[in-house]
């Protein structure tokens, strides 16, 4: 299935907020190309939400603190999203519930004539 934008960016932010990683280690957490990862990258640094670190001769990249309070926004949606769902579904059942309970009577009051 293929990903859209938002959820690549938040893919990338959240192995970054655990621990810095170079390109390669991004694109094997998230299972993506480099070639494919690195536009994605140029946005983030861009933008604020992701950093280059320099070390020892390698390139590591970092959520910033703005990546990580982006990241934990996407996250917050995702609980909300989850929360309304079973929220709805807790009302289909309220209401589903009466109406079985109105059959199984209406079915005992038959066995019982």
């Amino acid at each position: 299935m293929r990903r859209s934008k938002l959820e690549v960016c938040e893919a990338i932010l959240e192995v970054l907020v655990k621990e810095p990683l170079t390109v390669d280690g991004i694109a094997y957490e998230i299972s993506m190309d480099c070639t494919a990862l690195e536009r994605y990258m140029d946005f983030l640094i861009r933008n604020g939400l992701v950093e280059e670190r320099f070390l020892n001769e390698k390139t590591l990249y970092a959520a910033t603190e703005r990546g990580v309070a982006v990241f934990k926004a996407l996250n917050f949606q995702k609980y909300l999203e989850k929360v309304a769902k079973s929220i709805r579904v807790m009302d289909e059942a309220s209401q589903t519930i009466p109406t079985l309970s109105r059959r199984i009577r209406g079915q005992e009051e038959k066995t019982e004539s």
